[in-house]
């Protein structure tokens, strides 16, 4: 058994940033204009006129946050946005925003968003804004964070599960690969996608994707007023900022793209590519936690994997011991285990979580990550980014319904990631929720279109579990983007303590200053 892939999820580990530059300020640079003529650094030509910006009120954020103390100056709205563009008199959905307004001079906003598809980037503004205080960003750019449709803060929301239900659907180990099994997993599969029917709706669900969300970003740019827009997308957000490129261009002053997509990767190759990153940043965590001699796996990297197999495997019939009474569930440890590996801030969490097993002792740091990805709070209230994750990614691309393709795909996924492969190949294997959607897929796999230089940059992690350092590499081929590299193990490296890559993404957003070629940032 494969574990089942949530394909680009930003872990929540990595929205606490770690700027080195701090108070530090860069030297005094000149503000650059719109779009770039070729040759780095060059001024700027204007952009075309924005259409008529719509008035705005702008009032507290306690609407959507609970505590807004480290956030003070920060202002709150909502923009209202066709469900299906088509039918632009329709229902609305209305997106929640925040900007925290420029501290001295403005160049323009800078969006943010975090990824997922489904993480709140209003959530991540307002956490990202301390932590940039006395910056140049914070200088000089309006920090703008929405929460795509469905997503977070906006409504409608999209939520499909209750959370007595989520939990359920937790408890399942999954990993029965017989033609039974594979049906009862193909059910829970089906009764989810239902779920989602009962309780957003087609017509929400047939407009939840990128090309709707890049729509409203537009929406968004015009009701801030602004001519251009100045973008920083992680994971995920790498994607919805190549869309809005390839629809909106002339409206982008800078954009970067961290931790990227490749737009030509069908799911099933982005699947395999992502379990494999996995894999390699596994092989790192256990190298790293074999250097004491009191690692769980042991210190025979020839071993890593048949030991964390012998911890984990054993839960698929009995929950290994928490103080929660919840128990740790076999699908509890291995999402633990992936949160663990986005950031080596967690690997501490997650050998204490497997030594936990090892001692038959309490394994609870392995489900409170667990709890972490899924966003399940303390009171057992889960977040919405599931059940938006799944909705955005089954429409965003077609996914194969024919189950020989998902057989070939689970021996695939074996072999690129033995830590997360459950028994022996069967011949079976169930198809990926997508294949089950109940509405088509309203995108489809192509080349990014080159962008005029300067437009774009594009930064990679050499041992990026979640986004390969590949499709970073070919998505910046595409656009004819500058790539940066940062060789480390961790999802995403801008604002995330390395100053290489910080102070070259700073003087892009301030001057349009674009970084040498083939610059490499190592930790």
């Amino acid at each position: 058994m494969t574990a089942m892939s949530r394909l680009r999820s930003l872990s929540s580990a990595l929205l606490s940033f770690g700027l080195l530059l701090g108070g530090q300020s860069l030297p005094a640079l000149p503000v650059a204009g719109a779009t770039p003529e070729p040759g780095a650094g060059q001024t700027p030509s204007p952009a075309p006129p924005a259409a008529a910006a719509r008035p705005q009120y702008w009032g507290s954020c306690s609407q959507f946050l609970t505590d807004t103390s480290d956030v003070p100056t920060a202002q709150c709205t909502t923009v209202s946005v066709p469900v299906d563009y088509a039918n632009p008199g329709g229902a609305q959905a209305k997106l929640a925003v925040i900007k925290v307004p420029a501290t001295g001079r403005r160049i323009g906003s800078l969006f943010v968003n975090p990824g997922g598809p489904g993480a709140s980037a209003v959530d991540m503004v307002a956490s990202m804004a301390s932590d940039l205080e006395g910056t140049d960003i914070a200088r000089d750019f309006d920090l703008v964070g929405f929460d795509p449709r469905g997503v977070g803060h906006s409504t409608p929301q999209l939520r499909c599960r209750t959370d007595a239900e989520f939990d359920a659907f937790r408890r399942d180990p999954m990993v029965d690969y017989s033609p039974a099994g594979v049906a009862h997993i193909e059910g829970l599969y089906r009764q989810l996608a239902q779920q989602c029917v009962d309780r957003v709706g087609t017509a929400f669900l047939t407009n939840a994707g990128t090309a709707s969300g890049a729509r409203d970003m537009d929406v968004v740019r015009q009701a801030l007023g602004d001519d251009q827009i100045n973008y920083l997308g992680y994971s995920y957000g790498t994607e919805l900022g190549t869309a809005y490129l390839e629809a909106f261009g002339g409206r982008v002053r800078s954009m970067v793209l961290d931790g990227a997509i490749d737009p030509t990767v069908d799911p099933v190759e982005e699947n395999v590519n992502q379990m494999a990153g996995f894999q390699t940043a596994f092989n790192d965590y256990a190298a790293d936690c074999a250097r004491s001699a009191a690692c769980p796996l042991g210190t025979d990297p020839a071993q890593f994997v048949n030991r964390y197999h012998a911890l984990v495997d054993p839960l698929v019939t009995k929950p290994g011991r928490t103080k929660d009474p919840r128990g740790l569930s076999y699908a509890d440890a291995t999402t633990g285990t992936i949160n663990a590996l986005y950031t080596p801030q967690h690997w501490k969490y997650l050998t204490g979580g497997l030594l936990g097993l090892a001692r038959g002792t309490d394994a609870g740091d392995l489900l409170a990550l667990a709890d972490d990805y899924e966003n399940r709070d303390k009171n057992g209230h889960y977040g919405n980014d599931q059940d938006a994750f799944n909705a955005v990614r089954c429409v965003d691309a077609p996914t194969p319904k024919d189950s020989a393709t998902w057989v070939s795909a689970d021996q695939r996924i074996r072999q690129a990631a033995p830590f997360l492969s459950y028994g022996q190949f069967t011949g079976n294997a169930p198809r990926d929720l997508c294949a089950l959607w109940p509405v088509p897929a309203t995108s489809r796999p192509h080349a990014a279109a080159p962008v005029a230089p300067g437009k774009a940059v594009v930064v990679s992690t050499t041992h990026d579990p979640a986004t390969p350092y590949q499709a970073g590499v070919n998505l910046a081929r595409q656009l004819g983007a500058p790539l940066i590299t940062y060789d480390g193990t961790q999802h995403t490296a801008v604002f995330n303590g390395d100053q290489c890559v910080d102070t070259a993404v700073i003087r892009y957003f301030e001057a349009g200053t674009l970084p040498r070629a083939s610059l490499q940032c190592r930790s």
